[in-house]
Order: structure tokens, then sequence, then C-alpha cells
């Protein structure tokens, strides 16, 4: 009973900090300072998550009380940042998706139903270079409108030990933009053919398995 609870304090702390994490980001997105490239100035990384801790306390003062309690504050949160907790999906272990935007794109645009997403499966010691690639060029608005990498957290719902990164486009009927962000990212080395899903098919609950596939597009 005792592991249980320990266990459940620990989703819980988890799960804070993700959102956290996302809420932290997306306020450094705002100021035009994501959260990767606040990792080169320590000091310029704690100041800025003391401020937006303090609105998040305010927000969501229970989610807050969880980290303070089971992680701690700012210097121990901006600690885990700088070993690439959120960062890297190698390093993170609280999270199970880390996610970049790119600028002026709302959240919500990956869930249109116009949209879709390039699949991109890596061995686990290939995922951080690739995603520091990925993330950056989205960051700069040079890919597409947004990207999210699988990290190394267990997670029941994987089917092997890669992980994945998703690069979205906005409109999987504008064939040129799907494929300027193909094309895009066979200069970060992503040689191999790999598939393009839309939102239709996600939404709809089609997976690829033996025999069937769901990705519209290929190359």
């Amino acid at each position: 009973m005792e592991s249980m609870e320990q266990d459940m304090d620990e989703g819980l702390a988890d799960l804070a900090f993700g959102i956290f994490t996302i809420y932290f980001g997306k306020a450094m997105e705002a100021a035009e300072r994501p959260l990767f490239l606040l990792l080169s100035n320590e000091d310029e990384l704690v100041t800025c998550c003391q401020k937006t801790f303090a609105e998040f306390s305010g927000e969501y003062p229970d989610l807050a009380d969880t980290i303070l309690s089971k992680i701690g504050g700012c210097d121990e949160i901006c600690c885990l940042y700088q070993m690439g907790e959120g960062i890297l999906p190698s390093e993170t272990h609280k999270m199970h998706w880390i996610i970049q935007d790119a600028p002026g794109i709302h959240p919500d645009a990956v869930n249109a139903e116009d949209a879709g997403k390039w699949l991109i499966f890596l061995p686990r010691d290939q995922a951080d270079a690739i995603w520091t690639l990925i993330r950056d060029a989205t960051w700069e608005g040079t890919l597409g409108i947004s990207a999210k990498v699988s990290t190394i957290k267990e997670n029941p719902q994987s089917r092997d030990d890669r992980l994945v990164i998703y690069v979205y486009t906005s409109d999987w009927k504008d064939v040129d933009e799907v494929m300027r962000v193909r094309e895009k990212l066979k200069t970060f080395g992503i040689t191999d053919r790999i598939g393009y899903k839309r939102n239709i098919e996600t939404f709809a609950g089609e997976y690829s398995s033996a025999g069937k596939r769901v990705t519209y597009y290929n190359a």
C-alpha cells in the first residue's frame, strides 16, 4: 500500500511538473525566449522561472504546492532543466512528450482537422541530436507549425523502444508545403522513407498494423 501511494505521489508530481513546463515554455515563447535558449544563462533561467512560477501558483495552487513539496522551488526545477529534463528526450523522465511550437502558432493548431504530421521513428541514441535540429528549425519558423518528441519516460502505449518525432503542417492538402517540410527534414539526415499521417485518420482511431498502412504520403 505504501509503495502504491508513493507511486501515485510521484505520478502526480511528474504531472504537475509537466504542466508547469508547458506553461513556462509558452510564457517564454511569448517573450521570444524559448526555454531551451535560456539554458545558456542560469541566472536568467532562474529569474524567469521564479516570475512564471508565481503566476502559475496563482492559477494552479494545488499543482504548484505539489511541485514545491515533491520537487522543490525554482532552483531545483531549473537544475532539472539544466540536466536535460523536459529539454532532451533521452534525459526526460517526468514527461511523455516535449513540444515545440513555431512562433505565433496557437497550440491547438495541431488538432485542426486539416493538419497532419510527418512521423519519424528513431533509435534512442539518435533522438537527441535530431530533435535538437527539428526543435530549433521549428522555433526559427523554417519547418512546420509544431513538433513534438516522445521521451524515455515509460509509456505503456509504446510499441517498441524507439522514440518518435512528429513534425506538423497545417494543411495536408497543401502538397507543396508538406513536401517542402519533407525536403527540409532530409537536410537533417532523415533520408529513409517516412510517412505523413493526416489528422483525419488519427481522429478516426486508425493506426498502422500488419498489412495496413494509414499514412497518406510517403517520401
